[in-house]
């Protein structure tokens, strides 16, 4: 398993919503997630400055990344988008954290 941690924005005055929506995460999107090799997803706030800190840990890299060509994915993405920095795509403008340390 590959751990990863990415880190992303969210618009002031949504946190409840963007709560609200993840704990109604849809069935084919947690389907999709799990397909494409995503395990033990958890994402945190930080309330003072907004960011939000995805933890995740993943099967492969190549294999994660063909989430976002599904169209479950691309739905989402759409549905987070008013609440949420995002791409021309709607994609999250997201980015990934580097390990700095791990203990077991």
């Amino acid at each position: 398993m590959i751990r990863k941690m990415i880190k992303m924005k969210l618009f002031a005055g949504n946190e409840k919503e963007y709560e609200r929506r993840h704990n109604l995460l849809w069935p084919e999107m947690k389907e999709a997630i799990h397909a494409h090799g995503g395990h033990n997803y958890s994402i945190f706030l930080d309330p003072d400055t907004l960011y939000l800190i995805g933890y995740l840990e993943i099967e492969s890299e190549e294999k994660w990344d063909l989430l976002a060509q599904t169209e479950v994915c691309r739905r989402w993405w759409d549905y987070m988008a008013d609440i949420m920095e995002t791409n021309p795509d709607n994609s999250p403008v997201s980015k990934d954290l580097k390990p700095v340390f791990y203990l077991e």
